[in-house]
């Protein structure tokens, strides 16, 4: 009766920072915890990633148009849709491309593996039950009225819990914050300084205004920007990749055609 445990969901994340600074769990015990509570509140529609940005594959394409585009995304899996991207009838594994070139004469329907729909309200620790049980690890979010809204894969649920998970890449990409993708556009941290970024590009981005070009892009916008939403800043299109507590993690970069200008519209000389 004198010391009552938390009775509300911001008292318990109070509690769990308390723990740490009494060194009775590690930091990162206690961000997953709070991972695990914050995601609680969280639904599909939160951390999908929008239909406009999905990368699908055509049930028509031929087969190097297939591998083209798994290899420059270098995704696992892909949506399949037949006649319009809202139409979509299974989902390819990118491995099992291989048996379409040992096997040409195979019709490339029969390598599909059912879709999941899920609604756009799906919770995400219900998502995760699902994916887990059903051993799927992606899902077609559809909006109140079945359109396609998006995607979201069981890797975006972890990531609410445990933070980025690391790929191959990671260790370089930790040095500089910027990587060139095979398909000639960048990775680019979201905390990479102005100055790096307007080296490696050759641009003259807010140079004096902003220390990261994470805050560059947000004061663009107006706002930090979604999964998925691009915006062009001096002649660069900053696509956002990932987000994580309310900030870019991860931008992915091209080059707009025409000539490169400066962050307050100015052509660079």
């Amino acid at each position: 009766m004198l010391s009552p445990g938390p009775d509300s969901k911001a008292e318990l994340i109070r509690t769990l920072a308390d723990a740490e600074n009494r060194e009775l769990i590690e930091p990162e015990s206690r961000l997953m915890l709070e991972g695990v509570l914050r995601m609680a509140d969280l639904i599909a529609g939160d951390v999908m990633v929008p239909a406009p940005h999905m990368d699908l594959l055509d049930i028509a394409a031929d087969y190097d148009e297939l591998l083209r585009s798994v290899i420059s995304t270098a995704h696992s899996r892909f949506p399949v849709y037949e006649g319009g991207r809202e139409n979509i009838i299974g989902i390819l594994m990118a491995k099992d491309l291989l048996k379409l070139q040992r096997a040409p004469e195979l019709n490339l329907r029969t390598l599909l593996r059912p879709a999941v729909f899920v609604p756009e309200s799906k919770r995400l620790n219900e998502l995760l039950r699902d994916f887990r049980s059903n051993r799927n690890h992606l899902a077609i979010v559809i909006d109140e009225f079945g359109n396609t809204a998006g995607l979201i894969t069981i890797e975006d649920v972890l990531e609410e819990i445990v933070g980025e998970i690391e790929d191959e890449f990671d260790e370089h990409e930790q040095e500089s914050g910027i990587y060139t993708l095979a398909d000639g556009s960048h990775r680019v941290a979201g905390d990479v300084a102005i100055t790096a970024v307007n080296e490696a590009f050759g641009t003259r981005l807010g140079e004096g205004e902003f220390e990261t070009i994470g805050g560059l892009v947000a004061d663009d916008l107006g706002r930090v920007p979604r999964r998925g939403e691009s915006v062009v800043v001096g002649g660069l299109r900053f696509t956002v990749m990932l987000t994580r507590g309310g900030a870019v993690r991860w931008f992915r970069v091209r080059r707009e055609p025409g000539p490169a200008t400066t962050a307050d519209g100015g052509d660079v000389d």
